[in-house]
């Protein structure tokens, strides 16, 4: 048995974790095209391409593993949340049900609509670290992984601020011994990763870039990328920001409102998980423009009904030429988990190239990636889509492969 890419997942039982797995072994069996990935051939866009430059671990080479609250395989979790077909699904049934989540290091306090009880039961911090290194140092020897990548899919947790326990490494380590409750499990989960030399994606909106992990992982010369994963309405504004700053329209006003029905919705339900997801998405608009927006509102509503089917309104208004005004409506109705899946292939195959090319910290080149891509102290994040897309073509040339 070859190398393999090993991928371990917070939340792999979730909507996207399972969607991600579940597409994997599809396209594998030949059984969906290898669609929707920068990182695959077959691309057919037009231009420079990451894949003039890179070569990636095949899909046939990455395995998965992960901690999860609840199911018991991904198999089950897959039939529960309905992204794609039964029919599908039950051709890689095998594959699936042989992925079992271990248990998760969790904190109702963060996430009170998130529910299950697989969960490590341990007195302490430590101990719950510990248990995340075992879980990562057994699955690459089993599965003979070269390089491991954490992926952050859980849910959403509530909004806190920075406190002196984030600042230096120190101060981290010591609340870690005192189980301080500003440190939240996804930090503990990312200074394993750190700790580990695993490279760690934030598709979350969670805070975990904090200066005491930057530290760390600079310090260990680690790469991390996030954070919130920018699939659907984000994007959309993000691009049509972009334009209107291009033919210098003037941005009036922007309502923004999501409908989604599938666990995140849930989670997100809680005002606390609510702040958090709403200030990652609301915080490109301004930036891209050069100017604030007064009247830029961002809502997102749980309606049980729509499942992973998304549905995002937005209505723009824009003052063109002699100060006529103008207004753009549009409803993108969407599947969140398929479109962010690819993305999730797409890091983990980007980063484990930094990693091999012996890149540390924050990957800004993945900014595209991200609502708010993670940024050092006193810096600004770029979040002009034809920007970062400028972005990680430069670095692709820079790290290109030896032909």
């Amino acid at each position: 048995m070859g190398k393999k890419l090993g991928v371990v997942i917070v939340g792999v039982n979730g909507a996207v974790a399972s969607t991600v797995i579940a597409g994997v072994e599809l396209m594998v069996r030949g059984l969906v095209p290898r669609v929707g990935m920068l990182t695959e051939p077959g691309n057919p866009a037009p231009g420079e391409q990451i894949l003039d430059h890179l070569s990636f671990t095949a899909l046939e080479d990455i395995v998965f593993g992960g901690w999860d609250l609840q199911f018991s395989d991904v198999y089950a979790a897959t039939k529960h949340h309905g992204v794609l077909p039964d029919a599908q699904l039950d051709q890689v049934k095998d594959k699936l049900q042989a992925i079992k989540p271990w248990p998760a290091v969790f904190s109702g306090e963060y996430a009170a609509n998130a529910k299950g009880d697989n969960i490590v039961k341990v007195k302490n911090f430590r101990e719950e670290l510990a248990h995340i290194e075992k879980t990562i140092t057994d699955f690459k020897k089993a599965n003979n992984c070269e390089t491991v990548v954490m992926v952050n899919l859980a849910s959403t947790e509530r909004y806190q601020e920075l406190l002196d326990v984030h600042k230096t490494l120190a101060a981290f380590e010591k609340g870690l011994d005192e189980n301080h409750s500003a440190i939240a499990p996804a930090m503990r989960y990312f200074y394993v990763a750190n700790k580990l030399g695993v490279p760690y994606c934030n598709f979350a909106p969670s805070l975990t870039n904090i200066p005491a992990l930057q530290e760390q992982a600079n310090e260990l010369r680690n790469p991390y990328c996030g954070m919130d994963g920018k699939t659907g309405q984000t994007l959309l504004k993000t691009a049509l920001a972009s334009m209107f700053r291009l033919r210098n329209l003037k941005v009036v006003g922007w309502y923004s409102v999501n409908f989604l029905g599938n666990n995140d919705g849930l989670v997100l339900d809680n005002p606390a998980s609510n702040k958090t997801k709403v200030l990652s998405k609301a915080a490109v608009l301004d930036s891209i423009v050069g100017y604030r927006v007064e009247n830029h509102q961002v809502h997102i509503h749980y309606y049980k009904p729509r499942g992973d089917a998304k549905e995002a309104w937005d209505n723009i208004d824009i003052g063109g030429f002699c100060g006529v005004p103008m207004q753009m409506k549009i409803n993108f109705l969407c599947q969140d988990s398929i479109l962010a899946a690819p993305l999730v292939l797409d890091m983990v195959r980007l980063v484990e190239v930094a990693k091999a090319r012996g890149e540390k910290g924050i990957q800004r080149q993945l900014s595209i990636y991200f609502k708010s891509p993670y940024t050092g102290e006193g810096e600004k994040a770029e979040h002009d889509v034809f920007e970062q897309e400028r972005m990680l073509m430069k670095w692709c040339r820079e790290h290109a492969d030896k032909k």
